[in-house]
């Protein structure tokens, strides 16, 4: 897993309750077991007419956001199904980090998963980012994990607060293989000594 220490990246503004995972990755592109390739697909339905053209006034078919790397969204995000291709999706666009008041929780937990940064923040504090994340090319947020804080493009900060285990994880690159792979040293003594005591194993 790509590790996550800091990101400046442009910031899309997504001003939209209940932002379900069938409308971050509809339930048709689901078929693939493979993590790339779904970022054409995010947020298909509303990126895409019944033709397959774009739809100029969705956010991320805008020119100034089409290379966003944070997503402001409001209340609830990653709601609905437990599809693990939604971050998948996100990140296969170019998504390290979403900023919300709040997560659904298999979503929130799917984002360490895979690398990208899910940040809770107060009702006020969404506002202002929304606000800094509506101003096109100048829509640039600096985040910075260590120190837990958001730049904004005024020159204030954001403070977040994260799990001290999941902000280890993502710093370090460490997914559940990765954290596995941490203890293959006392996994592989615990198999030879076991292949002692039980040989007929």
């Amino acid at each position: 897993m790509e590790k996550f220490t800091q990101l400046r990246g442009t910031a899309a503004p997504l001003d939209m309750i209940n932002v379900d995972t069938d409308m971050i990755i509809p339930k048709q592109y689901l078929k693939t077991i493979k993590r790339t390739g779904l970022g054409k697909h995010l947020f298909a339905e509303m990126r895409y007419d019944d033709d397959g053209r774009e739809k100029p006034d969705f956010v991320l078919n805008k020119p100034q956001y089409r290379g966003a790397q944070v997503l402001v969204a409001e209340d609830n995000f990653g709601c609905g199904s437990s599809r693990e291709h939604a971050p998948w999706a996100l990140l296969d666009f170019g998504i390290r980090c979403v900023i919300s008041t709040s997560f659904a929780d298999i979503f929130y937990n799917n984002c360490f998963k895979n690398g990208i940064l899910p940040i809770k923040v107060t009702k006020q504090q969404l506002r202002e980012l929304l606000d800094d994340a509506s101003k096109g090319s100048n829509a640039v947020l600096e985040i910075d994990l260590e120190n837990q804080t958001i730049g904004r493009p005024n020159g204030e900060s954001v403070s977040f607060e994260i799990d001290p285990h999941r902000k280890d994880c993502l710093i370090n690159g460490l997914d559940d293989i990765g954290l596995t792979m941490k203890q293959e040293s006392d996994i592989t003594a615990f198999e030879e000594k076991r292949k002692l005591a039980q040989p007929w194993a």
